[in-house]
């Protein structure tokens, strides 16, 4: 970097006169999407309280980047360009995605964004089918050389899968744990609160309805099955929310969503923003009408009935959440009246019923914190602190009627 673009680089990345807490490590955070960058904070909350660790926040291209620098702003996240972040050295560098990452300046820690590696990454035939994304040789790869210094996984299962996908990466693998898995179940205690602050009543009951993006994704069938489900449901006794999952927002943009949405919110559903805190919704849930992703399998650690929305076999890992799930949940019918299907679904609900599912998702229940920061601490050649990290609960969400039209009631962590 020349002296003429240092004196025009940003003073969160340099060292030197500019610096109030000196002689930091530094760590970047690359956020691609609104999705990693829900789950990357999530992880660097270890890190919380230590003025031994600067931490730098940085934007990456991605097909699905609209939205991402300006939810960091909305958190009071200051980031630097991505041009100035790949030309400054960093001690370490975390990541939930793998594009633009071997421009890092840094060892790379990766770990996923999502519940168990759902969806399967094609090679543009349908007769073959690779392993799951982030466990692909196409993502952990750069020139033939393992990219990332540690790869973070949920489950013990998933060194099985990359002994099969990239066995080259296996030896910087490590099970860490699931951080929304753990915050899912430490939250569950706090149901009733969430509810109150959602405005629900007693008497009410919330059904949440998640989509994941994609073209088998369940968005591309609300249009007609919202005001369905609304007009079949008694107003004053069920309130419906509808989560649609960030890639969707970012890929067609929040006027389009709401535009195509609109016939269901004329009925009364409610459209949680991108960058809500989902998980206090799951948790205050009555019912969840799911498809295959990652929401749908967090939402087996709510302890609520599960509707199936219609699950592709051929686009999910047969070993993955979804696939357990869709064999386990009750399936949406669309030759029955849905309020008869929401009963069925309760009446035959056992508490725990999906707890197989929920196994898939971290085999170090509780523990994400613990390792995830004994993994960060060591690639830093820093100690831990001397105290025991907690999982920390999903925040309270903002009333339900703050939902009622686009850009209102922002909900952050």
């Amino acid at each position: 970097m020349s002296a003429d673009s240092r004196r025009t680089t940003p003073a969160l990345i340099q060292q030197g006169q500019w610096a109030t807490v000196p002689d930091c490590k530094r760590m970047l955070v690359v956020v691609h999407t609104i999705t990693y960058a829900q789950r990357l904070q999530e992880v660097v909350q270890s890190l919380e309280s230590d003025l031994r660790v600067q931490v730098v926040f940085t934007v990456a291209p991605h097909a699905f980047g609209q939205g991402a620098r300006r939810y960091l702003h909305d958190q009071g996240i200051a980031t630097v360009p991505w041009r100035y972040a790949v030309n400054t050295p960093f001690d370490l560098a975390l990541a939930a995605g793998s594009q633009g990452m071997h421009a890092v300046r840094a060892p790379v820690i990766r770990l996923s964004h999502g519940a168990g590696h759902i969806k399967l990454l094609r090679d543009g035939t349908e007769e073959t089918t690779r392993g799951p994304g982030m466990l692909s040789r196409r993502h952990l790869l750069h020139d033939g050389r393992v990219m990332p210094t540690a790869i973070a996984l949920a489950h013990a299962r998933e060194l099985d899968m990359l002994s099969r996908s990239c066995p080259e990466a296996l030896p910087v693998a490590t099970v860490v744990g699931d951080p929304s898995h753990d915050r899912v179940l430490a939250s569950r205690d706090r149901r009733h609160a969430y509810r109150r602050a959602l405005g629900l009543g007693d008497d009410q009951q919330l059904v949440v309805v998640a989509s994941t993006w994609g073209r088998s994704a369940a968005f591309g069938r609300l249009d007609t099955f919202l005001p369905r489900l609304l007009g079949e449901l008694p107003g004053r006794r069920f309130r419906v929310a509808v989560l649609v999952h960030p890639n969707v927002w970012s890929g067609h943009g929040p006027w389009q969503v709401h535009s195509w949405l609109a016939g269901g919110m004329r009925h009364g559903a409610l459209l949680v923003p991108p960058e809500a805190n989902w998980q206090s919704l799951l948790v205050a849930s009555d019912f969840l009408i799911g498809d295959h992703g990652s929401v749908t399998a967090y939402g087996t650690l709510a302890d609520v009935p599960i509707l199936m929305s219609g699950v592709p076999r051929s686009e999910v890992a047969p070993d993955s959440p979804a696939a357990a799930l869709a064999a386990l949940a009750p399936a949406l019918s669309s030759a029955r009246p849905l309020g008869e299907q929401l009963r069925y679904a309760a009446e035959r609900y056992r508490s725990g019923a999906y707890d197989s599912v929920a196994a898939l998702i971290s085999s170090a229940p509780g523990e994400f914190q613990q390792r995830m920061r004994g993994l960060l601490y060591r690639a830093l050649g820093l100690g831990e602190p001397a105290y025991v990290p907690r999982t920390p609960r999903a925040p309270l969400p903002p009333p339900l009627s703050s939902w009622k039209r686009p850009g209102a009631g922002r909900w952050v962590a």
